[in-house]
């Protein structure tokens, strides 16, 4: 039997090679220079970062020396490339920090530790340095906030250092997916964070997200529900706020009005937590691109029912995972106990292998917002959503997290353009509008471009008449953003989920009824055989799959076994590419791959 773990590792490093083949080919095609060498030289499975324990602290000193000795007009210039080099947003730190072992294992010694990192400063040092920090910045016209400051036996601050992006195309994003079983406190949570009200116990908080009549009267989300949450250039969350109108309430800030004051955007995707909707949760958590998974559990429930899918589901897609603990005010302290004693145990058995970090501070949760992806670590929130305890730790994480369009690896902006279609709308005076992520390339309005495939392979021909992203009107965007595009004289049916829009070429893209793809079968209560049917989950794809043919000895397949399977679909080609990760269920049967051929 193949480990799961052993199994993923092969995948990500058929999807890294796969994709540096991609770019390579794409980049020999332009007239650039390729070898095979670039792509076995391609660090495969692993972004290839620094540690943040092992980071040289030169850059922040080089700065505070210059801040020090009054230098001014270097100062600015330095902080001006710094800015530029990371974005637009950096966690500035002055005086030296405590070694992470220590810190994310919550020992209350931290202080006596050894291995602390950086030049220590005296108290006076600190605030000195962080006053005259904001000053060079303000000059380049950024915004510094306070992260945390601690006085004590090593006085040392952290601060966040932002530059306002000079529109909303430019605007970094994060994206969220919150699972978890029914009753968890999903909407809730989102709706209070959303929202800044306090729920009153009884779900008032999460009655403003539900999008249909049957979610308010059953308190149960059967959609994927988006919502947004901005954060200003000094780190304080934007609010809609309510507007009384009459009788009606309506939200001040619309979705176009905070990404036009926002220095960064957190974006969740409610999914449903019923058994029912798992297919609408398996699609948000395939087509998304979740930079994080949060795991909402019950501290009165525990970790039941369609957490653990949820959770294996994300384990086996290879997404970081955020767990909170929500309802802990109304659960009497031995249950809570037991909850937290539960989901520590799952986190670190053989299937899952994360290291869990409780949060109870704020300086943890800016230090594992930078390292948790990459270390395999688990953050655990303790919230309320009724006292608001814990919900402070958790903006502070977000406010943090790396955004998703800066993960290069995953999303080229100097590849063809390549974007898939997760939603699609008709709307009144504007036409077909799709939504989807821009997986490579740029695309701006008035291109000419073409969708598909449609039922026989084929492609059509369009322009970008407009395009929004957040609801604000935007004319140009990148690789690894989300975005909203009207389409010029398509009707709504000839588009659906699952297709793709690339720029107008002399070739269109392949589509593809047949392919192959390395397995491992997670769950199955019997034999797979020839001719059995699933849905698969491909990106943005989802469609039934025929198995038409395996290389397993028998024949047959059962739980723990793998195999190369061939596969068709059932209703109309796609467009696949060779790297791509597919999961495929019906029922209880869950599998796990990767496309290694196209046939």
């Amino acid at each position: 039997m193949t480990t799961l773990r052993s199994f993923q590792t092969e995948i990500e490093e058929i999807h890294s090679r796969e994709r540096a083949r991609h770019r390579l080919g794409s980049h020999t095609a332009a007239g650039e220079p390729g070898t095979e060498e670039h792509i076995q030289g391609t660090k495969v499975g692993t972004i290839d970062v620094i540690p943040v324990d092992e980071q040289p602290e030169n850059e922040d000193e080089s700065i505070l020396n210059l801040v020090a000795i009054r230098n001014d007009e270097a100062a600015r210039n330095a902080i001006a490339s710094l800015m530029t080099r990371h974005k637009g947003e950096y966690i500035f730190r002055i005086g030296a920090r405590p070694p992470h072992t220590p810190l994310f294992a919550g020992e209350p010694s931290v202080d006596g530790a050894q291995g602390w990192i950086g030049v220590p400063r005296t108290d006076e040092e600190v605030t000195s340095l962080r006053i005259a920090v904001a000053q060079a910045l303000d000059e380049v016209g950024g915004q510094t906030s306070v992260l945390f400051q601690d006085g004590g036996t090593h006085p040392r601050a952290t601060l966040l250092l932002r530059l306002p992006p000079p529109n909303v195309s430019l605007t970094p994003e994060v994206r969220c997916a919150v699972v978890g079983n029914v009753d968890s406190g999903k909407s809730t949570t989102l709706g209070v964070l959303t929202r800044g009200a306090l729920d009153d116990g009884r779900g008032r908080a999460r009655v403003s997200l539900f999008r249909h009549k049957h979610e308010i009267e059953t308190g149960r989300t059967s959609s994927v529900g988006m919502e947004i949450l901005g954060f200003g250039p000094n780190g304080a969350p934007i609010l809609p706020g309510i507007a009384q109108s009459g009788d009606a309430r309506r939200e001040k800030l619309g979705w176009d009005e905070i990404s036009a004051q926002a220095a960064k955007i957190v974006s969740f995707s409610d999914l449903a937590g019923h058994e029912r909707y798992l297919k609408t949760t398996l699609y948000g958590l395939t087509s998304g691109a979740p930079s994080c998974v949060v795991l909402m559990v019950g501290a009165n429930a525990g970790l039941i029912g369609m957490s653990k899918e949820h959770l294996a589901i994300a384990l086996a897609l290879s997404v970081p995972v955020v767990v909170c603990i929500t309802k802990i005010d109304m659960t009497p302290p031995n249950v809570l106990e037991e909850t937290t004693k539960q989901v520590v145990k799952i986190l670190k058995s053989p299937g899952c292998r994360k290291t869990p970090v409780f949060v109870n501070s704020t300086e943890v949760a800016i230090e594992l917002s930078e390292t948790f992806a990459k270390q395999r670590l688990c953050p655990i929130f303790r919230i309320s959503n009724v006292t608001g305890e814990g919900l402070d730790f958790v903006r502070t994480f977000l406010n943090l997290l790396p955004s998703s369009e800066a993960d290069h690896e995953t999303f080229a902006v100097d590849q063809p353009l390549e974007f898939s279609i997760t939603e699609v709308w008709s709307v009144p005076y504007v036409g077909t509008v799709v939504n989807g992520i821009l997986n490579s390339g740029r695309i701006k309005t008035g291109d000419a471009v073409l969708f598909g495939p449609d039922s026989n392979g084929l492609y059509a021909t369009t322009v970008v008449r407009s395009m929004q992203r957040k609801r604000a009107d935007v004319f140009t965007a990148e690789a690894g953003q989300c975005v909203a595009l009207a389409l010029k004289r398509v009707k709504r049916a000839a588009v659906r989920k699952g297709m793709v829009i690339v720029h107008k070429a002399d070739a269109p893209p392949q589509a593809t009824r047949r392919f192959e793809g390395q397995v491992l079968i997670l769950y199955h209560n019997t034999t797979l055989q020839r001719n059995y049917q699933a849905m698969l989950h491909c990106g943005a794809v989802r469609q039934t799959v025929r198995i038409i043919s395996m290389d397993h000895p028998q024949g047959v397949l059962r739980t723990g076994d793998r195999a190369t399977v061939q596969f068709e679909f059932i209703s109309q080609p796609e467009f696949i590419k060779v790297g791509m990760k597919l999961l495929f269920r019906e029922g209880k049967t869950k599998g796990l791959g990767v496309i290694t051929r196209l046939l």
